[in-house]
């Protein structure tokens, strides 16, 4: 009778290795595993990068900084990453803006069939971008754009600004309506209302959202690729697949080497909201 204790404490734990710990081992696996490839390739010299037989494909022997080298001043990988840059912050104000006042004017005043422009407003996320490439690129040359990254500030905000605005509006819901009765009692307006009280209480909404257009945009490539031709005029997952491929020859230190360092300014991004991030999140959808 004593052992039983122990014995329901083992199975017990035996229980959750094998239903959380296994589990979480393998997704952690799977989701990091491509990084360290990454990072392990960029660092491999040419000689250890295509002789397996004599070399640990999953190590690096003899680490060299000549791939990285030569992405950064042998190609205008610094003006490609300058470039994506500036359309994914451009296209992340740009589809703020938009999402802040459509979700204010859906969730909070209140007009008859809200509900459905709010549900409508979501359906346009689900739209394939591919379905909208025609008219756009039809657009995008009549306006004089092509070849520019004006062009894919203008044209991102299609798809960031409907799951943007769905976003806020699950965050405005959670806010307590008494707040802007107080302050319309008060004689505010209602520009007055939506900056000084609902935005500053909506600022993990406004973070999660920004965060999911910062990436949306930053790691865009069909767009990209159809509307920029010129090489100084290419984002980065554009630019490491067509300019460091020659022909059926892959530069593959080059490539992921460039892979590795335009990830890097969205996990560093990410990391520092990440809670912001989780709690808009709760917020948008516990109601």
């Amino acid at each position: 009778m004593t052992d039983q204790p122990e014995t329901l404490a083992w199975d017990s734990k035996a229980r959750r290795v094998v239903t959380l710990w296994v589990p979480l081992g393998i997704f952690i696996f799977i989701l990091l595993f491509p990084f360290y490839w990454m990072t392990v390739t960029a660092f491999k010299p040419d000689g250890e990068l295509y002789d397996f037989s004599n070399n640990n494909p999953f190590w690096v022997h003899s680490p060299t900084l000549a791939h990285i080298n030569k992405l950064l001043f042998e190609t205008s990988y610094p003006k490609w990453l300058w470039t994506t840059m500036l359309v994914a912050i451009g296209s992340t104000f740009l589809s703020l803006v938009a999402s802040a006042l459509a979700a204010y004017a859906v969730q909070r005043l209140r007009f008859k069939g809200s509900d459905y422009v709010g549900l409508a407003i979501y359906l346009a996320y689900l739209v394939p971008p591919s379905i909208l490439f025609i008219p756009l690129a039809t657009m995008v040359v009549q306006l004089g754009l092509f070849d520019s990254p004006l062009a894919l500030i203008l044209v991102y905000p299609t798809f960031l600004i409907p799951f943007c605005t769905w976003l806020l509006i699950g965050y405005f819901k959670s806010i307590p309506y008494e707040l802007e009765e107080c302050a319309l009692i008060d004689g505010a307006t209602r520009l007055q209302i939506l900056t000084k009280i609902t935005l500053p209480l909506a600022v993990p909404g406004l973070i999660s959202a920004g965060i999911f257009a910062f990436t949306l945009s930053w790691n865009e490539f069909i767009y990209a690729l159809a509307f920029i031709q010129s090489s100084e005029n290419k984002t980065v997952p554009v630019a490491i697949l067509t300019e460091l491929v020659t022909g059926d020859v892959y530069q593959w230190g080059a490539l992921m080497a460039g892979s590795l360092l335009g990830s890097l300014p969205v996990v560093i991004f990410y990391s520092f909201f990440v809670d912001y991030y989780v709690s808009s999140l709760t917020g948008a959808v516990k109601e």
